[in-house]
């Protein structure tokens, strides 16, 4: 593999979610360290698996990886690292300034931005590091999801900046001042990441249009603050050997080429990598090893496997959901896992059968517009541009709080509008600003990968509790969008997954998140199954087999009810297409 050839000492891969950049990295780290080097395999994502890859507990310290000799792995976990630098900031004040003022600090430090900075510092931390160095030979970043991965790696060059400002008040909510010791430290940090001699760049994609021009605008986006060494890996390629007897393998592998055909040009000039689809699960040592191995395992033989037992459509929760006539239907996961095209389905159907409904995103790598390719009676389509509404939050706190400023305070406010939790808020008022209109419509949410998701409810959240202590005690009758969250009256949540260990652990923990946030999800979508989309060739048949231990695991363990989406031959792009997924199965017929 080229894009392991004579690696420098930072090795970052990156891409969509479900890609497989958590897998390659692995599988990576292992290969490096087979080789005779040291390494250091680390995970910055909010949603991280590298212990579930490997079977272990890591967490957030060094953690030798016995099975393998010269490999060691940390997990940053971000709510625990903001709950350091909380304490780091509190701590000093407690107990001396009045109780009342050391809960707003706590509350100003609760937020989305507090959770991204702190994991910031350690990674930055990570970067800059002469001991790490010494230590070993190469450190492998399993980095997250791209939007956050763009944004997590923006953010030295912005805080540079504003640091050296030396400006913004109390109302960017706190976080500075957890930053202002180690200025010099972002600044090398941002070095290392702009030197081709430290740091090389590897974007994962899988064979499908949307993810590689996701990826494309990544590779833009990066080669733009500096990072120039990039690679691009092609995931989970269906071998030609494949297709043969097999429409639906067929199917796939045309795809597959015709995107890899029109490989965006920016993308074009990288060195490119291909990585085959295999039979097995991406957990554990002996199948991460033949992860970027030529070896082409033992495939089972034998007559096709029966009909897997009848399980819940899509068309079975959409009958469900209608009843209502109107409502919030969020639908949430992994990054990959096709919220947007769940989403879509849902909205288009409703539409169909006559309601009134509001499609919305604020995923920043949704493609709903592509997803769409036409128009529908009584559905209405947008996405909550974070860079649009943050700039609307900003003129309008210019022309209101900064209209009677003279110059040096004006300054002073637009300084402060630069703080990256400007966006927080802003994103924020966008989404109660939708899902207003549950009362009289359906709203469909396509929301963000799990690590934006989290953070997004997490900012719900905070305004949730500031105006509980804030009117709790007034007599006032009020309701916050985290009370419409919770009101299963009001808002039905969906959680969306796949057929596949990690996927279905991921969406199990995002579960367990939103239930702590007082969110019990509604319903889970098992999307893509080779299971329920009777494949005849041998790989994919066996990967069809690996599924049912996981849509079990889902129907008895996680989810109240569920519903079962076969993998399309065909992409479901566009109303008619859509339309096919929340049909019954039995008006469906095979491969169409």
């Amino acid at each position: 593999m080229r894009f392991l050839d004579t690696p420098p000492p930072f090795l970052f891969f990156t891409g969509k979610g479900g890609v497989g950049k958590t897998s390659l990295a692995c599988a990576s780290a292992i290969q490096l360290a087979d080789q005779g080097k040291r390494v250091l395999l680390v995970s910055t994502d909010p949603a991280s698996n590298v212990g579930q890859v490997f079977g272990i507990i890591i967490g957030n310290k060094v953690t030798t990886i016995d099975a393998v000799p010269r490999l060691a792995a940390l997990e940053i976990d971000p709510q625990a690292a903001a709950q350091q630098y909380r304490d780091r900031i509190v701590g000093p004040v407690r107990g001396v300034l009045p109780e009342a003022i050391v809960k707003g600090i706590e509350e100003q430090l609760s937020g989305a931005c507090t959770t991204e900075i702190a994991a910031f510092d350690e990674f930055t931390a990570l970067l800059t590091d002469p001991a790490l160095l010494l230590q070993y030979d190469t450190i492998v970043f399993d980095t997250a999801p791209t939007g956050h991965t763009i944004r997590m790696l923006q953010l030295p060059g912005a805080w540079t900046g504003f640091l050296e400002a030396g400006k913004g008040d109390a109302s960017c909510l706190g976080p500075l001042a957890g930053l202002e010791k180690q200025r010099s430290q972002y600044k090398a940090a941002v070095d290392a990441l702009s030197d081709t001699q430290r740091t090389r760049l590897i974007l994962v994609a899988r064979a499908q249009r949307s993810a590689l021009l996701e990826v494309a605008r990544t590779h833009e986006e990066l080669s733009a603050i500096g990072l120039a060494q990039q690679y691009l890996v092609i995931n989970g390629v269906l071998p030609v050997a494949e297709t043969t007897d097999d429409p639906l393998a067929k199917a796939i592998y045309e795809r597959e080429r015709a995107a890899l055909t029109e490989l965006p040009a920016a993308l074009s000039v990288l060195p490119v990598d291909y990585v085959a689809l295999k039979p097995f699960n991406l957990v554990g040592l002996p199948a991460l090893k033949r992860l970027l191995s030529d070896e082409t395992a033992a495939l089972a033989s034998g007559t096709p496997p029966s009909r897997p037992p009848a399980a819940p459509d899509l068309a079975s929760l959409v009958d469900s959901i209608s009843g209502d006539g109107h409502g919030l239907l969020m639908l949430m996961g992994k990054g990959g896992v096709g919220k947007t095209t769940m989403a879509a389905a849902v909205a288009v159907e409703l539409a169909s059968r006559g309601y009134p409904v509001h499609l919305t995103t604020s995923d920043p790598a949704a493609h709903l517009s592509e997803t769409l390719a036409g128009s529908l009676e009584n559905l209405t389509v947008s996405r909550i541009d974070p860079h649009a509404e943050t700039e609307r939050y900003r003129q309008h706190v210019l022309d209101t709080k900064g209209k009677d400023l003279d110059a040096q305070g004006r300054a002073l406010l637009e300084e402060d509008l630069r703080s990256p939790c400007t966006e927080e808020i802003a994103v924020f008022q966008a989404f109660s600003r939708v899902i207003r209109e549950a009362g009289k419509k359906f709203v469909v949410m396509d929301t963000a990968p799990t690590g934006h998701t989290l953070l997004l409810l997490d900012a719900t959240g905070a305004y949730h509790r500031e105006i509980v202590r804030q009117m709790g005690h007034s007599g006032m009758h009020f309701t916050t969008p985290m009370m419409q969250l919770q009101d299963p009256k009001q808002t039905k949540i969906m959680i969306v997954t796949l057929a596949e260990t990690t996927p279905v652990l991921e969406a199990a923990n995002l579960q367990d998140d939103l239930r702590r946030a007082g969110i019990e999800p509604w319903a889970w979508i098992i999307n893509n199954s080779l299971a329920y989309a009777n494949p005849r060739s041998p790989l994919l048949r066996e990967r069809a087999a690996n599924e049912m231990t996981q849509i079990e695991t889902v129907a008895s363990r996680h989810a109240q009810r569920w519903a079962i989406v076969p993998l399309q031959a065909q992409e479901p792009v566009g109303v008619e297409r859509l339309r096919m997924l929340a049909r019954h199965a039995s008006d469906i017929p095979a491969h169409s």
